[in-house]
């Protein structure tokens, strides 16, 4: 079958249904997640490390740190810090305990790993990077880790899908506090 000269070439390939053209997705892919508030958020795709879903006891608390800190997780034997990302950026809605799994993105800069606990996780989507808009109606607390928003209008209420930078996130001042 492979010396078949057919195969190599494609018989009649012009007219094949089989030779369909891929369609390239447009844009970038990120992840959307919701924090305790119901605002939707977006991470880079490549700028996650992994998803995970854990029970919240296996969370370690840690005395004497930052009140946005929930404690450490041990996944595959490492050690992941993990902070309420709702509440670092200034929601009041605390993170719901009375769960059976806990949401957490961890994110990852130059081996600084922090696990991001949020209410859950969407989907991926790609988006385009150009139709992203400056943020309005955010607040001074947010703002300085929001690089921009999409204004989705797949829905009736053009909702607001806010791209965090995980960089700034993670070398944030506030984690000291």
């Amino acid at each position: 079958m492979v010396g078949n000269p057919d195969f190599l070439a494609g018989h009649d390939q012009d007219n094949s249904p089989e030779m369909q053209e891929l369609e390239t997705p447009d844009g970038e892919l990120y992840l959307r997640f919701f924090i305790p508030s119901g605002d939707e958020l977006a991470l880079p795709a490549v700028g996650i490390r992994q998803a995970i879903f854990e029970p919240p006891d296996r969370i370690t608390p840690i005395p004497n740190v930052s009140s946005l800190l929930l404690g450490t997780l041990n996944v595959r034997g490492r050690v992941i810090w993990v902070a309420d990302l709702g509440q670092f950026l200034g929601d009041t809605t605390p993170l719901s305990g009375d769960r059976t799994e806990l949401h957490v993105i961890a994110v990852e800069d130059q081996d600084t790993m922090l696990g991001l606990a949020v209410d859950r996780v969407g989907d991926t989507q790609w988006l385009n990077i150009d139709d992203i808009q400056v943020p309005t109606d955010i607040s001074d607390t947010m703002a300085p880790f929001v690089r921009g928003e999409w204004i989705m209008k797949d829905s009736a209420s053009n909702r607001r899908l806010r791209l965090l930078d995980q960089v700034s996130i993670l070398r944030s001042a506030r984690w000291a506090a």
